[in-house]
């Protein structure tokens, strides 16, 4: 992987990137407008360095991991649009702008989107993250992700449909939680422990197949409860 990479987005997705590039040391040029920001972003990074803006068309992949609103006034005031000159390939991170309309926009550009399926802090505390990118990807850029996770090829619209539906159910079983700690009027800070421990390194369980006894029988009483749930497997 001896292409240059560039990075705008230093916040909590291109921390969690940062992280594990780091790990496995890969150089990645950070930009930031503020300077001084960007400097005290690259003092956790030893695989970082500084990028300018008058070095911005000199990268060949140049990822954004910015918000949704950020990313077309990013590419309009800063990346080359002249197709004279050098572009670099760029990434699209953001999960609620479809990378189709950011190149309708920007036809003389290469766009690429990839996407990550997750929440940030669960890339940055473990890695092995999922992306999802609608179109194969050359294999420099492939390379980079793959190290971090999955490449996966499917529709971006299914990113959005899948954090929905996670979002949905996560907080009305935290809802729940909460107005039964409430009716039996548990402390405020063992709903902390609940919401913040025990629940999540339950799901987290449930995924992995790794159960235990105590669980696994709660899973039993919720079958009984709801025998078409699909739970026999755990």
């Amino acid at each position: 992987m001896n292409k240059r990479i560039g990075l705008a987005g230093i916040g909590k997705l291109g921390t969690a990137l940062m992280t594990h590039w780091a790990k496995k040391g890969i150089a990645i040029g950070v930009y930031h407008p503020v300077k001084t920001k960007a400097e005290y972003f690259l003092e956790s990074f030893p695989n970082g360095s500084l990028l300018l803006e008058n070095e911005l068309s000199n990268v060949d992949v140049f990822i954004l991991a910015l918000p949704a609103m950020e990313v077309v006034p990013f590419i309009s005031t800063l990346m080359p649009q002249n197709q004279t000159q050098q572009s670099p390939t760029i990434i699209n991170m953001a999960t609620n702008l479809p990378t189709k309309d950011i190149k309708s926009k920007f036809p003389e550009l290469n766009i690429q989107g990839v996407k990550y399926m997750g929440h940030w802090k669960d890339l940055l505390d473990h890695g092995n993250g999922l992306f999802i990118s609608e179109s194969d990807l050359p294999l420099n850029i492939r390379e980079l992700f793959e190290v971090l996770g999955n490449v996966k090829v499917d529709r971006e619209n299914c990113l959005t449909e899948v954090n929905k539906l996670a979002t949905y159910f996560a907080l009305k079983t935290a809802i729940a939680i909460e107005t039964e700690f409430a009716s039996r009027s548990l402390s405020p800070e063992y709903l902390k422990r609940a919401l913040t421990s025990l629940a999540p390194e339950v799901i987290r369980s449930y995924s992995e197949g790794s159960l235990g006894h105590f669980a696994k029988e709660i899973v039993k009483e919720i079958q009984a409860e709801n025998p078409s749930d699909d739970l026999t497997s755990y």
